[in-house]
């Protein structure tokens, strides 16, 4: 099947569905295309019910609530979507580009914006023996790497690994509902932000949730696939059992950028660079946002990915359209989108 279009979006994350509405804004026709069977990148797939509070407006908002407003924004301006696909090809054509997907399918594109997060991901799994008997249970039993339900843990002993954000912000939200939170690191300074940081520290000293400091992971103790306890231990190998009916570690993830890799593009440390002022990449006509891409003094927000998102929208006008002027005028002045 082939298509004609004026932007190809290449991811459906936020900085995705953003640079669709964007588009939309300054009268570009967007098709959008994810490896996902779904839209929403790793808020939809990985923390759908993790709270999310440095979107403007929004002192909480969860992952899913976010990314179902995004495309209900999105919305008026009609954009295809191409879930469970890979753009496997991108081609100089006369007029653009030719990007070619996993299924066969051909799009013709003015111009195309990559907004792809990280790229293909899964989780960093701690070397554990044993691990994979207890992988794979569903949400709230065994070794879990995601919280896609909270109500899940309702009741559960549970143990999480890391001392990132993920690790903290889920410890605390847990702790609301879960039998038991018990959070083990291998030191007292945590890497995530100091507020959420001094939020932990409160509920520790409260006795909502145990500080396992300094410990790592050392093995894991069940039967017939039932995770029962996790074993920790100190650098110096004193041991420590924790009952547990799950385990949480937060490693990260691990990335790969797929076919995006081979469509010679500059790149810094697998991200793609940009130019701030245009968002343009290293090739005319390609452009990127969010996640996927870097430049001096780049911010990991999910508001950063809006505000690249914005301006590629505008550099692919004038890039889809070149030598004509763009009349920009606000919401405000234009009216309910679509309209």
């Amino acid at each position: 099947m082939k298509h004609e279009t004026d932007v190809v979006v290449v991811g459906a994350g936020p900085a995705g569905l953003f640079a669709v509405f964007q588009c939309g804004m300054v009268r570009l026709k967007c098709h959008v295309v994810d490896a996902l069977d779904a839209v929403g990148g790793q808020c939809a797939a990985l923390y759908p019910e993790k709270p999310i509070y440095d979107v403007p407006a929004q002192p909480s908002i969860l992952a899913a609530d976010l990314i179902d407003q995004l495309q209900a924004q999105a919305a008026p301006f009609n954009p295809t979507y191409h879930l469970g696909r890979q753009m496997t090809g991108l081609d100089k054509a006369e007029n653009g580009w030719r990007c070619s997907l996993s299924d066969g399918t051909e799009i013709m594109a003015k111009v195309v914006i990559v907004a792809a997060g990280s790229g293909a991901f899964g989780p960093n799994r701690p070397p554990l023996d044993g691990l994979q008997v207890y992988e794979g249970q569903g949400q709230g039993r065994g070794v879990n790497y995601f919280v896609t339900r909270r109500e899940d843990f309702r009741g559960k002993k549970v143990v999480i690994a890391g001392g990132g954000d993920s690790a903290v912000d889920w410890a605390i939200s847990l702790s609301e509902l879960a039998a038991s939170v018990q959070v083990v690191h291998r030191r007292p300074k945590f890497r995530a932000a100091p507020e959420s940081e001094a939020k932990l520290k409160a509920l520790s000293e409260s006795g909502k949730i145990e500080l396992v400091v300094p410990y790592q992971l050392h093995g894991l103790g069940g039967a017939n696939g039932q995770l029962h306890s996790v074993i920790v231990a100190t650098l110096d190998g004193q041991t420590r059992t924790l009952a547990a009916d799950v385990l949480l570690p937060f490693f990260g993830l691990a990335t790969e950028l797929g076919p995006i890799a081979q469509w010679g593009l500059a790149m810094d440390k697998n991200v793609i660079s940009v130019d701030p002022a245009s968002m343009q990449t290293s090739v005319p006509g390609i452009f990127a946002a969010g996640d996927i891409c870097t430049y001096p003094g780049k911010l990991k927000l999910i508001l950063s990915g809006f505000a690249e998102a914005a301006r590629a929208a505008h550099s692919a006008y004038e890039a889809a359209h070149p030598g004509e002027a763009l009349h920009f005028e606000h919401s405000t002045s234009m009216g309910a989108p679509g309209k």
